[in-house]
């Protein structure tokens, strides 16, 4: 039993166990969801979620949360469809320019909620509205379609049968986490979550580490915006709607704690595989989307408390358990 309450206290193995226990569930639920088709297709569906995930993990560590990777995502993907299509830029050189654009929109948010002194939650709720706005401005409140027909090969496309979507995950991942463990600005990320007085005071540039996690956080919704892009071959500004709460549940479902400090990227990974995961299990169950959005409500609020009360269950079943075994 004392394993039990380090289970719940493990920052990995809570998140990989609750994701195989939502897939065993599921797959009793339909014969179709463990088909080869329906996994590839969960592996598609993820990416963009997951790779968004990544930057708001980082955000919530230093104890902020970023409201913004959906409209980051619907803007993004607007201005590759018109710099492509419209302006007739060359497919490599309008997705750099995307991605520096989201680049620039993350450093918005951390100007103004570092320097500017704005909370995070404020600030991000605000570009929500300002982002997505400005992709309906400049399309019209239309979408841009048949953007170019070497995009779609970006999501569709394979390497030696792994999708590369599944790939970009892969790569992104690896990358996060080496940053994040090995190098002392990701170190610093930890750091100012857990204690932003002591950071300060041990010469970690709070202000400047804070912006770079706002910053990483544009670049990832920017990823994930061309990824969409690439996926329906289109821009639109109602992409990336809800994708700020899938990508936080993603998070908080993987062990990330909202008070910052504590978390584990490899763990929001199966955060982000549980979300995808019970997304297409409500699709193959014909579940209609108002039940989906309530669903993953649901799942946010289950997460969020599961994060707030971890501890307290992990120490009762050690406390009582373990004492147990001692008097035996």
């Amino acid at each position: 039993m004392k394993t039990v309450g380090t289970f719940f206290r493990s920052v990995v193995i809570g998140p990989l166990a609750a994701l195989l226990i939502v897939v065993l569930l599921i797959s009793l639920t339909t014969d179709r969801f463990l088909t080869p088709e329906n996994l590839i297709n969960v592996s598609l569906q993820v990416s963009t979620v997951a790779i968004a995930a990544i930057g708001s993990t980082i955000v919530i560590l230093t104890a902020g949360i970023d409201l913004s990777p959906g409209s980051v995502v619907a803007l993004t993907s607007c201005v590759l469809a018109i710099l492509v299509q419209k302006m007739g830029l060359s497919l490599p050189l309008g997705i750099i320019l995307t991605l520096l654009l989201g680049v620039g929109l993350g450093g918005f948010n951390g100007v103004l909620s570092t320097y500017g002194r704005i909370p995070s939650f404020v600030v991000t709720l605000a570009t929500l509205g300002i982002f997505r706005g400005l992709a309906f401005l400049i399309t019209e409140g239309h979408p841009i379609f048949s953007v170019s027909p070497f995009l779609e090969d970006i999501f569709y496309g394979d390497l030696f049968g792994i999708p590369l979507p599944l790939i970009y995950i892969l790569i992104f991942y690896a990358i996060s986490a080496i940053y994040l463990r090995n190098t002392r600005q990701g170190r610093a990320i930890y750091s100012i979550g857990g204690n932003e007085t002591a950071s300060h005071l041990s010469g970690i540039h709070v202000n400047r580490t804070r912006l770079m996690a706002f910053v990483i956080a544009g670049f990832t919704a920017a990823i994930s915006g061309v990824l969409l892009s690439a996926r329906l071959n289109s821009g639109s500004p109602n992409y990336g709607v809800g994708l700020e709460l899938a990508a936080i549940a993603a998070a908080v479902i993987g062990g990330t704690s909202l008070a910052g400090g504590y978390g584990n990227i490899v763990a929001t990974l199966f955060g982000a595989l549980t979300v995808a995961v019970v997304q297409n299990a409500l699709n193959l169950n014909a579940v209609p989307a108002a039940w989906q959005n309530i669903t993953l409500g649901f799942i946010i609020l289950l997460a969020v408390g599961f994060d707030m009360w971890r501890n307290d269950i992990g120490g009762a079943f050690s406390r009582v358990f373990g004492s147990g075994v001692k008097e035996s």
